[in-house]
């Protein structure tokens, strides 16, 4: 059997203000609460369900995306002028960084987290 992460909740400060946040710069839609959570849907298997939570602790969520996708959410990052940078220790720099083939880079959402956008290889 193959295991698939199906919904991660996510803490955030506002709940709305981070699934709008999310939604927007990976241009996903976010279709408002549902019970208690705000849900994003990143794909056919993974929901992030924010919950606002005053006591949040950052954490750190890496998402891989096609070249295109990539493109297309630096773009929204650079036209909203969100600090963007080329390592976990070196977020708001303003460079995109490269690894393996691979570029990325980091940049923090409204409740802290620490968001990394990988291309594939």
């Amino acid at each position: 059997m193959t295991i698939m992460l199906d919904h991660m909740i996510v803490p955030a400060r506002d709940k709305e203000q981070a699934a709008r946040f999310f939604s927007r710069i990976f241009g996903l839609s976010y279709e408002g609460s549902v019970s208690h959570f705000a849900p994003v849907r990143v794909n056919g298997t993974l929901t992030l369900d924010f919950d606002t939570n005053e006591a949040c602790h950052p954490q750190h969520l890496a998402f891989k995306v096609s070249k295109q996708e990539f493109d297309e959410i630096f773009a929204r990052i650079k036209s909203e002028g969100i600090a963007y940078g080329s390592g976990p220790f070196s977020a708001e720099d303003m460079k995109i960084g490269s690894n393996r083939g691979e570029n990325r880079f980091y940049f923090r959402d409204p409740s802290e987290h620490l968001l990394e956008v990988v291309t594939d290889a």
